[in-house]
């Protein structure tokens, strides 16, 4: 009998693993909870598992104190009463900044420091009438990063030193390509941050990573925040999406060795095609999922304490435990009391919660990623 070839073996063996992987199916899911708004929200931000926020159409802002079992519906900010808050990043239960997306000056950030009871405008898309705000980066400490679709020659990129109350542009002569557009702002998660800096994702499947240069030593010396705007972006090709405007990469999350990027087609998000790649060594080199997520995704997660990545989108969720090369499917528990479309029509994810279109929000159910 013949030896078999070592690359026939690799071939014959990878759909089966991936069929058996498929065969394996987590149950459980996100328990709906009460929400004040009927608004398409798609900001979330979870502080500690109690605290959290969401964000969404129509000035909408909400807040929980007590893990969602109450949602607070925040005053609108003066002015904001018609924009589309897409992003919602928070400190604590009395500090968040909003950013809203639309052409020109539709594209602003809000401050809070008195737990949502009055707002200030804190900055206005400086290219209107062009210009569109994507994604929002801001964490308590540290460099807070802004995205916004190419205008003047190159995608808009910004960066803060401040807590998001002023941003200073960074150089990024990078033109998207024209028949793919820029980014996407269906869940703030277009931004993320590698080891070496923000990487960010578009149509096409296109990805720019972010390596920060060292601080020439003038500028070092008269004005350290500078250094921040010394970031070089390289442009990259993934398999996520496809040719059309609607496909591309629509999250991007990292954790300590891996990153994740999910999207598709969201004009056709039944397509389990081209909807997952990950990276191994901080975002330098990508690979197509082995086994994808069973539709778009616009959102996507990663849960430390059990090792799990979690997507989701209009048409389901799922998880994957070997840092995004498979996915099997999320479905809803009917005997843990899960309705029938729980793993379904969500928009972005801040773990535990997760929010969607007309005011949906749920959390996951305690202990369900230690099950899958």
């Amino acid at each position: 009998m013949p030896a078999i070839h070592r690359d026939t073996l690799r071939c014959t063996m990878r759909p089966l693993v991936s069929l058996i992987f498929l065969a394996f199916t987590a149950h459980a899911q996100f328990v709906l909870q009460k929400s004040p708004s009927p608004a398409s929200l798609r900001g979330v931000a979870n502080i500690d598992g109690r605290v959290a926020w969401a964000s969404g159409a129509s000035g909408t802002v909400l807040r929980t104190l007590d893990g969602g079992g109450t949602w607070q519906q925040c005053t609108v900010p003066d002015g904001a009463e018609k924009l589309d808050f897409r992003a919602v990043q928070a400190f604590d239960a009395q500090t968040a900044i909003v950013m809203s997306v639309g052409s020109g000056d539709a594209s602003r950030l809000y401050r809070t420091t008195d737990g949502c009871r009055t707002w200030k405008l804190v900055f206005t898309n400086p290219d209107a009438p062009g210009g569109f705000f994507d994604a929002l980066y801001v964490p308590q400490h540290g460099e807070g990063w802004l995205l916004g679709d190419p205008v003047k020659g190159g995608f808009y990129v910004a960066v803060s030193r401040d807590g998001g109350l002023s941003w200073a542009k960074v150089p990024v002569p990078i033109q998207s390509e024209t028949e793919k557009g820029g980014a996407f702002a269906a869940s703030n998660q277009s931004l993320a941050m590698g080891v070496a800096g923000p990487i960010f994702g578009g149509g096409g499947g296109l990805l720019y990573r972010g390596e920060q240069d060292r601080c020439p030593d003038p500028i070092q010396y008269n004005d350290p925040n500078a250094c921040a705007t010394h970031v070089r972006f390289r442009k990259m090709t993934t398999d996520v999406g496809g040719v059309g405007a609607s496909s591309g990469i629509f999250a991007l999350a990292a954790n300590d060795k891996a990153m994740v990027a999910v999207g598709g087609d969201y004009m056709h998000p039944e397509l389990a095609a081209h909807t997952a790649a990950f990276s191994v060594n901080g975002g330098m080199g990508w690979q197509p999922a082995e086994t994808m997520p069973r539709g778009y995704r616009s959102t996507v997660a990663y849960d430390s304490a059990t090792k799990t990545w979690i997507a989701t989108g209009p048409t389901g969720t799922d998880v994957s435990t070997d840092d995004g090369r498979n996915w099997k499917p999320l479905l809803p528990d009917v005997k843990a009391g899960d309705v029938a479309d729980a793993d379904r029509n969500w928009n972005a994810l801040s773990l535990p919660f997760v929010v969607g279109p007309k005011g949906r929000i749920g959390r996951l159910r305690d202990g369900v990623l230690n099950k899958k």
